[in-house]
Protein backbone atom coordinates (compact mmCIF):
# COMPACT_ATOMS: atom_id res chain seq x y z
CA UNK A 1 0.00 0.00 0.00
CA UNK A 2 1.16 3.90 -0.55
CA UNK A 3 0.35 5.90 2.57
CA UNK A 4 1.95 9.00 1.65
CA UNK A 5 1.58 12.33 3.85
CA UNK A 6 2.87 15.79 3.21
CA UNK A 7 2.77 19.21 4.98
CA UNK A 8 3.62 22.60 3.18
CA UNK A 9 2.80 26.40 4.70
CA UNK A 10 1.84 28.84 1.98
CA UNK A 11 1.86 32.38 2.93
CA UNK A 12 -1.74 33.08 0.91
CA UNK A 13 -5.33 33.87 2.24
CA UNK A 14 -6.64 30.55 2.63
CA UNK A 15 -9.58 31.01 0.33
CA UNK A 16 -7.57 31.54 -2.23
CA UNK A 17 -5.36 28.64 -1.97
CA UNK A 18 -8.82 26.28 -1.59
CA UNK A 19 -10.15 27.96 -4.83
CA UNK A 20 -6.91 27.29 -6.67
CA UNK A 21 -6.70 23.13 -5.34
CA UNK A 22 -10.31 22.97 -5.81
CA UNK A 23 -9.36 23.15 -9.85
CA UNK A 24 -10.15 20.01 -11.42
CA UNK A 25 -7.35 21.13 -14.54
CA UNK A 26 -4.96 21.09 -11.47
CA UNK A 27 -5.55 17.45 -10.07
CA UNK A 28 -5.37 16.82 -14.36
CA UNK A 29 -1.25 18.23 -14.02
CA UNK A 30 -0.55 16.83 -10.57
CA UNK A 31 -1.59 12.89 -10.96
CA UNK A 32 -2.03 12.38 -14.42
CA UNK A 33 -2.51 8.68 -14.11
CA UNK A 34 -5.12 8.97 -11.75
CA UNK A 35 -8.94 9.51 -12.15
CA UNK A 36 -10.14 11.71 -9.07
CA UNK A 37 -13.56 11.97 -8.30
CA UNK A 38 -14.27 14.27 -4.99
CA UNK A 39 -16.11 12.30 -2.20
CA UNK A 40 -16.25 15.21 -0.06
CA UNK A 41 -15.56 19.05 -0.98
CA UNK A 42 -15.40 20.65 2.37
CA UNK A 43 -14.80 23.79 0.98
CA UNK A 44 -12.35 26.41 2.24
CA UNK A 45 -10.84 23.48 4.08
CA UNK A 46 -10.29 21.24 1.27
CA UNK A 47 -11.23 18.39 -0.87
CA UNK A 48 -11.21 14.66 -0.62
CA UNK A 49 -11.30 12.00 -3.47
CA UNK A 50 -11.82 8.76 -4.53
CA UNK A 51 -8.43 7.52 -6.88
CA UNK A 52 -8.86 5.13 -9.73
CA UNK A 53 -5.78 4.54 -12.14
CA UNK A 54 -2.61 3.67 -11.62
CA UNK A 55 -3.52 3.66 -7.87
CA UNK A 56 -7.07 2.67 -6.06
CA UNK A 57 -8.05 4.21 -2.84
CA UNK A 58 -8.47 7.82 -1.24
CA UNK A 59 -6.44 10.75 -1.82
CA UNK A 60 -7.00 14.36 0.71
CA UNK A 61 -5.59 17.81 0.73
CA UNK A 62 -6.90 19.47 4.11
CA UNK A 63 -6.24 23.26 4.40
CA UNK A 64 -5.72 24.70 8.08
CA UNK A 65 -5.28 28.07 8.61
CA UNK A 66 -2.35 29.30 10.34
CA UNK A 67 -1.04 32.88 11.16
CA UNK A 68 -1.16 34.79 7.64
CA UNK A 69 -1.03 31.71 5.29
CA UNK A 70 -2.38 28.29 4.86
CA UNK A 71 -1.00 24.70 6.24
CA UNK A 72 -1.46 22.16 2.79
CA UNK A 73 -1.90 18.81 4.29
CA UNK A 74 -1.32 16.25 1.57
CA UNK A 75 -2.48 12.62 2.10
CA UNK A 76 -2.51 9.47 -0.06
CA UNK A 77 -3.46 5.96 0.64
CA UNK A 78 -4.45 3.74 -2.30
CA UNK A 79 -3.17 0.42 -3.46
CA UNK A 80 -1.29 0.17 -6.74
CA UNK A 81 -3.09 -1.19 -9.64
CA UNK A 82 -2.52 -4.82 -10.13
CA UNK A 83 -1.21 -5.99 -12.96
CA UNK A 84 -3.11 -8.86 -14.88
CA UNK A 85 -1.45 -12.39 -15.40
CA UNK A 86 -1.40 -13.43 -18.73
CA UNK A 87 -3.34 -17.15 -19.63
CA UNK A 88 -4.16 -19.31 -22.16
CA UNK A 89 -7.55 -18.65 -24.17
CA UNK A 90 -10.88 -20.42 -22.59
CA UNK A 91 -9.06 -20.97 -19.56
CA UNK A 92 -10.40 -19.40 -16.51
CA UNK A 93 -8.88 -16.00 -15.25
CA UNK A 94 -5.77 -16.68 -12.76
CA UNK A 95 -5.23 -14.18 -9.68
CA UNK A 96 -3.42 -10.85 -10.94
CA UNK A 97 -0.21 -10.67 -8.84
CA UNK A 98 1.19 -7.52 -6.62
CA UNK A 99 4.04 -5.27 -7.84
CA UNK A 100 7.69 -6.35 -6.67
CA UNK A 101 8.58 -5.03 -3.54
CA UNK A 102 11.08 -2.26 -5.73
CA UNK A 103 8.46 -1.60 -7.93
CA UNK A 104 6.11 -0.29 -5.06
CA UNK A 105 8.79 1.24 -3.72
CA UNK A 106 9.69 3.20 -6.96
CA UNK A 107 5.99 4.04 -7.50
CA UNK A 108 6.12 5.22 -3.22
CA UNK A 109 8.93 7.92 -4.01
CA UNK A 110 7.19 8.96 -7.42
CA UNK A 111 4.31 10.21 -6.42
CA UNK A 112 6.48 11.68 -3.13
CA UNK A 113 8.51 13.87 -4.99
CA UNK A 114 6.31 14.70 -7.97
CA UNK A 115 3.74 16.15 -5.19
CA UNK A 116 7.01 18.10 -3.52
CA UNK A 117 7.75 19.85 -7.07
CA UNK A 118 4.19 20.60 -7.43
CA UNK A 119 3.41 21.84 -4.26
CA UNK A 120 6.32 24.05 -4.13
CA UNK A 121 5.67 25.38 -7.48
CA UNK A 122 2.58 26.35 -6.77
CA UNK A 123 3.49 27.92 -3.22
CA UNK A 124 5.90 30.21 -5.86
CA UNK A 125 3.49 31.01 -7.67
CA UNK A 126 0.88 31.75 -5.12
CA UNK A 127 3.36 33.88 -2.93
CA UNK A 128 4.90 35.46 -5.56
CA UNK A 129 6.23 39.09 -5.01
CA UNK A 130 6.16 38.35 -1.61
CA UNK A 131 9.65 38.49 -0.22
CA UNK A 132 10.63 35.85 1.96
CA UNK A 133 10.67 36.26 6.00
CA UNK A 134 7.72 39.24 5.43
CA UNK A 135 4.28 38.35 6.46
CA UNK A 136 1.28 38.81 4.02
CA UNK A 137 0.27 41.90 3.36
CA UNK A 138 -3.39 41.62 3.75
CA UNK A 139 -4.87 39.87 6.54
CA UNK A 140 -7.95 38.73 5.09
CA UNK A 141 -8.67 34.79 5.99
Amino acid sequence: MIDLHDETFVVAPPADVARRLADPRLWARWWPALELTVSEDRGPQGLRWAVRGELSGSAEIWLDPWHDGVIVHWFLRADPATRARVRPVGTRPLPTRPLPSRALVRLRRGYAEAYKGHIHAFKDQVESGRPAGVPRSSPER
